[in-house]
């Protein structure tokens, strides 16, 4: 989603102007953020996400939340709503915040041209700074294709890369979870004339 400048304002004041907004909000730096609607696309691969990562999940104390949930970094004092967040567990709630949560394990975001640039950067700096998180997913609207960082156990500073593409299995350690990821890209909207089946890919829904 894209975030535009609304203005500047405590956390708490951000709280009571949320809570009457009929649209969300990031905190950023003490500053109140609009976040603008994805695309059907957008919308799409967030529900195949959340689908797919929720019945790999099945019987695991884990559970998956769409981008309702708001998501709080302590460290930083940043406040979002990712595409899909995984929380295992419980949920630990931010002491300035009982409806955001801190302690992800996994964030998702499906990126766009207008949120790919902070999604890898800002946003990103500051997830790293969660310390529950353990992997990191972003998923392509242009392409059939999945990133995903991986916090290093052994040195939670570094964080390792794998990248994904057509026919690929995702492997999210901190769950044990696999994803395939044609089955994330398969839209049901859209068939193949030859054999009837839904097409692979990402793009425009028409």
């Amino acid at each position: 989603m894209e975030a535009r400048t609304v203005s500047k304002m405590s956390y708490a004041e951000y709280l009571v102007f949320e809570g009457a907004a009929s649209t969300k909000h990031e905190y950023v730096n003490s500053r109140v953020y609009a976040m603008a609607g994805g695309t059907p696309e957008h919308a799409r691969l967030a529900g195949a996400i959340i689908r797919d990562l929720g019945a790999a999940l099945a019987g695991k104390r884990c559970a998956v939340f769409s981008s309702d949930l708001r998501v709080r970094v302590a460290a930083t004092g940043r406040a979002t709503y990712p595409d899909v967040t995984v929380i295992c567990g419980a949920v630990n709630h931010d002491a300035d915040d009982s409806d955001a949560a801190t302690n992800p394990v996994i964030l998702v975001e499906v990126l766009s041209d207008t949120t790919e640039r902070d999604d890898r950067g800002d946003k990103w700096a500051h997830y790293q700074r969660i310390a529950a998180l353990r992997e990191y997913v972003l998923v392509s609207q242009s392409s059939t294709r999945l990133e995903v960082f991986t916090r290093d156990e052994a040195q939670p500073a570094v964080w390792h890369y794998r990248d994904y593409g057509p026919g690929d299995r995702v492997e999210l350690t901190s769950v044990s979870a696999v994803l395939d990821i044609d089955a994330l890209y398969a839209n049901p909207l859209k068939l193949d004339a030859a054999t009837g089946r839904p097409l692979a890919g990402a793009g425009p829904q028409g």
